[in-house]
């Protein structure tokens, strides 16, 4: 096979042994990679119903089909698994290095199953697989374990668990670049369960493309022109990253406020946060492999004591600030810094800290709950002596580690104030702004995420133009109007390319700057002649599949309703009409028999009926 190495890596932690399986090239065309990959695996090699903390969990790393290779923004991977959070399929897309290592390792994916008696941490240096004691990086922060690592193994990639992973919180997650975080879906907690501390990565193999040349070729002409675009988006993200977003996302009504209970005018400083702001703390950009964007920054802030950190992306602005009322930029660079080490996502630990503050400010809570700490809007002293208890596991910051939804349980009040879909916070996107994300954050097979299949954020780039964002992919023209057939058509297509676009590797924000040659890279490295249509029925599979698994684990999603609070719209209705598109039963979420037969799922009709 060119471009594939046709096998993936399976760990057996419990019994200390490293499997090697190969895949026939028909599972890579059927399933393409990434979260694709994984959910076939993953359904395959897991009973029903098992506990996503327990012996029978299999969770893994996934890069994308192109990942790897030269094809521009495509350094993405995928940890995927069930996620102990929302009891459903779970997946978390993250970028960097880490991805493009497990190719030169020479698998397509890295599968791990069972539990260490003790910590330990995998190496995987050139042909050489091995589990290590992990007694002297357990305990440590991501950054001091990482540099740990490199210290004995030299210039290697590592994934890494911190505090909080170990201590099983179920908003943590998993880090590799000292800052890049799989942050959502809780596997740091499954990391955590297994004692698995970190996976070492140095590969030298070589992927062998189908036409390098045409391969080299499509990757310039896209990058040139990424690189002499005018001023806009790209150059927006050029040089503040997603924080270009902190005051457009605000003014526009997208960016939650107060809990979602509040508007613009409870957060009159947003200027104290924006980009432009945190632009100033900036030394130097970075970017993920193979991307010309460089939206990353490294950023120094002497009045915070940070020599050197990260630049906060803008969900986690928005977590720190505006959902807490918080304009203090130095305690947000500060959060920002103490999440990353501590390996926890900054989203649901934002929502879950707001959920505590407006509990305090009903009288719900009081001193004597919170450990001492006066709990108000926008006291951003008493913010961070939060998140490091939270951190910590520590006093009332226990009772918090695993979100909102677990708090709210545990306190036995609070109900309301939790923002949440099946236990995982919203992202830091509004549905009364983006209609259709309503439907996404309640219905998608990983709940509560801003980055699912959204039409009307989509729809923003340059797919909806004439020319389109891929060959052969036409969009309906009337996709605004509600009730529209059009508009359901519109959804099918963009949920079906965007679980297509995330199992080839691609990053999201592609979607948002210009045309790109997917189909000529795929044609490039794999040597497949794969058009639109084709592209759309293997979405669509993927997104059943994905389905199908948290069905097979007892969630119903369809009965799943958000917090009133963060919607203006019948969004099980529109979930509904693209049911009906898309082949599943509209009254609860089943993919129909004949759906199933047609996306060659035949082996999960058992378990659905």
């Amino acid at each position: 096979m060119k471009g594939l190495f046709g096998k993936v890596l399976l760990i057996d932690l419990s019994n200390e042994e490293f499997e090697e399986m190969e895949l026939p090239e028909q599972i890579y065309r059927e399933y393409i990679g990434g979260y694709g990959l994984a959910a076939k695996l993953i359904y395959e090699n897991t009973p029903k119903k098992y506990d996503p903390l327990g012996y029978d969990a299999v969770f893994g790393f996934f890069p994308g089909l192109l990942t790897g290779t030269p094809a521009p923004m495509t350094g993405r991977f995928m940890v995927a698994g069930k996620s102990p959070l929302t009891g459903t399929w779970g997946d978390s897309n993250c970028g960097g290095y880490f991805g493009p290592e497990i190719k030169k390792c020479g698998y397509d994916a890295i599968l791990i199953k069972g539990m260490a008696t003790s910590p330990k941490y995998l190496a995987l240096i050139d042909d050489n697989k091995q589990i290590f004691e992990a007694d002297e990086i357990w305990g440590l922060d991501v950054v001091e374990a990482e540099e740990k690592l490199k210290k004995i193994h030299g210039k290697v990639q590592t994934a890494i668990i911190g505090s909080s992973g170990e201590k099983l919180s179920l908003i943590s997650g998993i880090v590799n670049d000292k800052a890049r975080i799989a942050g959502r879906s809780g596997f740091g907690a499954v990391m955590g369960s297994k004692k698995l501390k970190a996976i070492v990565l140095k590969g030298n193999k070589k992927l062998e493309v189908a036409n390098k040349e045409l391969l080299l070729s499509l990757t310039k002409e896209y990058n040139d022109r990424i690189n002499s675009a005018p001023l806009g988006v790209i150059t927006a993200y050029k040089t503040q990253g997603t924080t270009f977003g902190n005051m457009i996302s605000f003014l526009s009504g997208d960016t939650p406020v107060k809990n979602w209970g509040g508007t613009k005018e409870d957060f009159p400083n947003i200027i104290k946060i924006s980009g432009e702001e945190i632009d100033k703390y900036k030394q130097k950009s970075y970017n993920c492999f193979s991307c010309p964007i460089h939206c990353g920054a490294i950023i120094k802030v002497p009045e915070a004591g940070l020599e050197e950190t990260y630049r906060p992306e803008y969900e986690t602005c928005a977590s720190f600030g505006c959902l807490l009322v918080n304009d203090d930029l130095m305690s947000i660079f500060l959060l920002n810094d103490l999440c990353n080490r501590a390996g926890i996502d900054t989203i649901s630990t934002g929502g879950t800290v707001a959920f505590a503050i407006e509990c305090f400010e009903n009288n719900l809570l009081s001193k004597n709950d919170t450990d001492g700490i006066e709990l108000k809007w926008g006291n951003s002293g008493a913010i961070i002596e939060l998140v490091k208890k939270i951190i910590k596991r520590e006093g009332f910051g226990d009772i918090l580690a695993d979100g909102s939804k677990v708090a709210s349980k545990k306190l036995g009040k609070g109900e309301e104030f939790a923002i949440h879909s099946l236990g995982q916070e919203l992202g830091m996107h509004s549905p009364k702004y983006y209609k259709s994300l309503g439907a996404s954050y309640a219905f998608d097979p990983t709940p509560g995420r801003h980055t699912s299949a959204t039409l009307d954020m989509f729809v923003q780039g340059p797919i909806r133009t004439p020319n389109g964002l891929f060959e052969g992919i036409t969009f309906p023209k009337k996709f605004k109007r509600k009730g529209e057939e059009d508009r359901y058509e519109a959804e099918k297509i963009v949920a079906a390319i965007y679980q297509f676009t995330n199992c080839v590797g691609l990053c999201q924000f592609a979607w948002f700057m210009q045309k790109y040659p997917l189909f000529e890279l795929i044609k490039a490295v794999v040597g497949w002649d794969l058009f639109s249509q084709e592209a759309i029925k293997i979405g669509q599979r993927i997104q059943t599949l994905r389905q199908a698994f948290t069905l097979r684990e007892g969630v119903n999603l369809i009965n799943n309703k958000l917090p009133d609070r963060t919607y203006d719209m019948n969004y099980l209705e529109d979930y509904k009409r693209y049911c009906e598109k898309i082949g599943w039963n509209p009254e609860n979420g089943y993919p129909k028999v004949e759906t199933l037969k047609n996306l060659n799922l035949e082996y999960v009709i058992k378990d659905l009926y």
